[in-house]
């Protein structure tokens, strides 16, 4: 009896202390919430940089609830990718910095070849904060381009998963994904308007 209570004792001494450390994990992952053109092209840079944990296509900022990729244009919804990060490797700060310099602000209809009001540039603020950052960041950019940034922040509504074959698109069909972002410009894009700081942040995959 006092070996089987010992056991018992030991496996919920562990589950306590593994639901800790995962509690704490939790605790120190951070969100951002960025629009920028096609959810793929979004996902595949940041998922090449340090600190991020995980990325999810989906969409967010319209009018309908579970929307799909057949009707979320409808209801104003954009595409965006929800990024999980480690504040420990990577800041909210340098988040924008590689986000601003992977995409085009200062296109209002959309991004590249992706036109409409679907692929426009946003990003939605998790809390004032965040919010306080993001404008702060927005502002210091403008000084850099010649043109006005449209780019807005926007308070983070409800985010909504992307169909599955969407998520990780760029690992999944790698060839399709390539060929995509190249007839679509939007390296070349990017690279016209920032020069040496283009992708800023993004190793190269």
């Amino acid at each position: 009896m006092r070996v089987l209570i010992t056991a018992t004792a030991l496996i919920a001494a562990l589950f306590i202390g593994s639901a800790n450390a995962q509690n704490k994990d939790m605790a120190n992952k951070e969100t951002a919430i960025f629009a920028g053109g096609c959810f793929w092209c979004v996902e595949s840079d940041f998922d090449h940089v340090p600190g991020v944990l995980e990325t999810v296509s989906g969409y967010i900022g319209g009018t309908s609830e579970n929307p799909t990729y057949k009707d979320h244009g409808y209801a104003k919804h954009l595409e965006a990718v929800q990024i999980t990060y480690d504040p420990a490797v990577i800041s909210y700060e340098t988040m924008l910095d590689i986000f601003w310099h992977s995409v085009d602000p200062t296109d209002g209809g959309g991004q590249f070849c992706d036109r409409g009001h679907s692929y426009t540039t946003a990003i939605f603020a998790q809390d004032a904060g965040q919010r306080k950052v993001a404008e702060a960041s927005k502002a210091a950019l403008q000084g850099m381009v010649k043109d006005a940034i449209v780019t807005p922040v926007r308070d983070a509504a409800a985010f909504w998963p992307a169909e599955e074959y969407h998520q990780n698109y760029h690992a999944k069909k790698p060839l399709r994904y390539k060929f995509y972002r190249s007839r679509c410009g939007r390296d070349r894009q990017v690279e016209r308007l920032w020069g040496d700081m283009a992708r800023l942040g993004i190793p190269k995959s």
